[in-house]
Formats: structure tokens, C-alpha cells, sequence
């Protein structure tokens, strides 16, 4: 890549971009945000006209469970963007130097997202330019073209003051406005990655992703009387009768740098057929996290690494921990089980499954169900979206093809196992890369 070329990505991908001064977050609020001004602090605004100010009914409820699941949907979108798989910190061939002359510790171009206790070798540096994309389908198993959500009346007494658990009685607290709404979200990161080897046995290295992150969403609230032949509530009214629908929709894209990932690697035992190694990484908030480019919390990771050498094939094993400084992230115990597997002289397929099980009750959650004690006791769930833990899981199959000249090209996809987070039905990554 050409200087020119390298200062336009900078230029273009160093900042986030807007076509207005939204931001991505605010967009997705406006998803379910009806009958309200272009510019309000409210999701639901009702005519005020009926008696006893019934058009102010359900503003507890979006003032709470509304926000709190526009939250979570903000949330979900901004953990899978800087949760993006990071590939292998080392790429190509791997050497350890005897006698000031170089030795090769590897047979294959190594794995993809997995990572081998063989380090680069004293003086050696790796460069490579990567390229992830993912279009999200689903978020917890819920299609995002059918997400659902339900604002409720609030608890009063027939004449509107404020009361506790009655709700239902009267007979209008059993109103409700049901929110359909169907997004896509897509993500596209272009990455630059450096490792150095600093001795035979440490690498350190740096990861700079540059994310553009894309939001579209139409969705329909439509208020559903307990009575039909009672229409309290409404969001406007025309000489042809009650409005009980609205609608609306969002969009908007931003690009700007993600958050920046640090690397070190420890090799602490290498033999001809086997090595253990030591693997640190930190993620720095250095995303925009209200155009949905990071998360602007600090998250932290320690692996320990098993890899062997089988003649042309070489697996690996990484368990781990990941610290996350976020309320709304769990602590993960992290696992990666593969192998690579040289398949000719100038290429490598690499196989990984990789998963992260999260410690403790997920601290992501959904708006609570509502209680009814009249006409029957029961209760009501708010979102089709499940209560669960985001344990992740994925299959991933790639290939690394050496040239002539050591330039390395690599192409993978890694294909989620598991209803957890946001979820794309395919991640799609390549990169080109050096070693010298």
C-alpha cells in the first residue's frame, strides 16, 4: 500500500463521520419513539385531550422499561462491535536463532484466530492489513426483522391518580401499545496489525481497527384498548376517529477508529514437538461509543497457550480469562480449540471453535415482566427477546495462501453456534500480511 493510499485510509476512517449531528445510539432510539416531536427526551406521546389526562399514562413505563430496553439494544449492538474477532497475533513462518543464525519453529503459516506458543524470533517484525464484515440477523436467537416490545399503563385509580399493585383495575390499565420493529445492522472494520519480536521468546504488537458501523429500522406501535368501544388512548384524533397507530424509522452510518487492542506473547517452553506460551492482550476505549464504534470501557486478557508440531499438522489449545471494566459486560472465561493444517508449500487451512462462557448472572439484561392482578392474575412479558446468558460459540474455517515473495493472503469465515448477543449469520475476514 502506498504512502498516498495509507494517509487517505487515515484521513477517511480516523474520525466518526455523520451526515448529521446524530448519533448512531440516538437513531436507535428513535426506533421506538412515536407520536413525539422531532426533538424530544419522550418515546411515547399521546393526545393530552382525553379526561384525566390519559395520554400521560404510559410514560412511566417508557421512562423505565422503554429506556432500559433501548439501552440494551444500544448495548448489544456496541459489545459486538468491539468484541470483533482479532486475528492471530503472529502470521507466516516462526524462528528462534542459534548461533546468530535463523531457525524455523514452524512448518505451516500458523492459525487464524487462534494463537500458537511459537513467537516471530529476535528482530523480526509482522505487518498485515485485515478486514472483517457482518451483517447481524438475530439478537438472542429473535430474528431482527420481528424484535417486539410492550409499553404498559400505568397503576392509577379511575380518576388517573397513581396507585400499587392494581394494576388492571380499572378495566383501561389493561391497554397496552405494542412495538414491532425490524432492523439491520451491519459492520465492516479494516484493521492494521504490527507484532515485533523483541527476543526469541516475546512478541509484542498492536492491533488499530477502523470500524464503520450501518443502522436501518422502520417499526409500527399500535395501541390495543382492553375495550374497543372505549378508546381512552390514542395518539391523535381526525373527523375519521381515533389514530391508534404510529410509525417510524431510522438510519445512519459511522465510521471512525475502534478500540485499539495491545498484545504480548511469552513463550515459556518450546520443543521440536511441543510449546506453552503466555498470552496478554488489552482493548483501550478509544472507539466513539455513542456512534456505536466501541464501547469506551477497558477490558483486559490472559491466555495460556498449548501448541504442537505433527509433522504438517499443528494444533493449539488457549483457555483463558477477559476482564471487562463494563456494567453491562460479564467477565468470560475464554476457550479456543483448532488446529492448521499445511495442505502444500504455499498453503494453510486453519479450523478453530472458539467460545467465551461468561462468569457469573449476565449483567445485559431485559426489562422485567409485568405483574396483572385484574381481570385475572397474570403476566406479561414485555420483549421477545429471552432473559439468558451470552456464552459464544463459533465454528471458523479459513485459509492462508503464501506467495513466491512471503506475502501472505488470508481468507476466513467464522460461523456463530450459539443464540448469544448480536448475531451475524456468517463473519466474513481476510487480510494480506509480511513477516521480515
Amino acid at each position: 500500500m502506498s504512502r498516498r493510499v495509507f494517509l487517505l485510509l487515515l484521513v477517511s476512517c480516523g474520525c466518526a463521520l455523520r451526515a448529521d449531528a446524530q448519533t448512531l445510539r440516538s437513531e436507535v432510539q428513535r426506533l421506538f419513539t412515536f407520536g413525539c416531536p422531532a426533538v424530544s427526551s419522550q418515546l411515547i406521546c399521546l393526545d393530552l385531550s382525553a379526561p384525566f389526562q390519559h395520554g400521560t399514562h404510559f410514560n412511566p413505563s417508557a421512562d423505565t422499561a422503554g429506556l432500559e430496553f433501548v439501552s440494551f439494544v444500544q448495548s448489544s449492538i456496541g459489545i459486538s462491535v468491539a468484541n470483533t474477532p482479532i486475528t492471530s497475533a503472529a502470521g507466516g513462518k516462526t524462528f528462534r536463532f542459534e548461533g546468530g543464525r535463523p531457525v524455523a519453529t514452524s512448518t505451516s503459516a500458523g492459525p487464524i484466530l487462534g494463537e500458537r506458543a511459537q513467537t516471530l524470533g529476535r528482530g523480526r517484525f509482522f505487518v498485515g492489513f485485515g478486514f472483517a464484515q457482518m451483517d447481524f440477523q438475530e439478537l438472542r436467537g429473535v430474528p431482527l426483522g420481528n424484535v417486539a416490545f410492550t409499553f404498559t399503563h400505568e397503576d392509577v385509580d379511575s380518576v388517573g391518580n397513581p396507585t400499587t399493585n392494581n394494576l388492571g383495575n380499572p378495566n383501561f390499565e389493561n391497554d397496552v401499545i405494542n412495538v414491532k420493529v425490524a432492523m439491520d445492522v451491519s459492520l465492516m472494520v479494516a484493521s492494521l496489525s504490527m507484532s515485533y519480536g523483541l527476543v526469541d521468546g516475546i512478541d509484542v504488537g498492536v492491533t488499530v481497527p477502523f470500524v464503520r458501523t450501518s443502522i436501518r429500522g422502520t417499526s409500527t406501535a399500535t395501541i390495543v384498548p382492553a375495550n374497543p368501544q372505549f378508546i381512552l388512548h390514542f395518539f391523535d384524533s381526525t373527523s375519521a376517529g381515533k389514530i391508534v397507530t404510529a410509525r417510524s424509522s431510522a438510519s445512519g452510518v459511522a465510521t471512525g477508529l475502534g478500540d485499539v487492542e495491545g498484545h504480548i506473547k511469552i513463550n515459556i517452553a518450546q520443543g521440536q514437538r511441543f510449546g506453552a506460551a503466555l498470552f496478554g492482550s488489552a482493548r483501550f476505549p478509544t472507539g466513539d461509543a455513542d456512534n456505536l464504534l466501541g464501547t469506551r470501557r477497558f477490558s483486559a486478557r490472559g491466555l495460556g497457550i498449548v501448541s504442537a508440531n505433527w509433522g504438517t499438522f499443528s494444533p493449539h489449545l488457549n483457555v483463558g480469562y477477559t476482564v471487562r471494566d463494563d456494567s453491562v459486560q460479564n467477565n468470560t472465561i475464554d476457550a479456543t480449540l483448532g488446529y492448521d493444517q499445511l495442505i502444500s508449500p504455499w498453503a494453510t487451512m486453519a479450523f478453530d471453535v472458539v467460545s467465551a462462557w461468561q462468569v457469573g448472572p449476565t449483567h445485559l439484561q431485559v426489562p422485567k415482566p409485568v405483574q396483572y392482578v385484574f381481570p385475572v392474575a397474570r403476566t406479561l412479558a414485555v420483549t421477545n427477546i429471552p432473559q439468558q446468558p451470552d456464552n459464544y460459540m463459533s465454528v471458523a474455517v479459513g485459509f492462508k495462501f503464501t506467495t513466491k515473495r512471503g506475502i501472505q493472503l488470508v481468507s476466513n469465515a467464522s460461523f456463530p453456534v450459539r443464540n448469544s448477543g448480536l448475531q451475524p449469520g456468517v463473519i466474513w475476514t481476510g487480510s494480506i500480511g509480511y513477516n521480515f
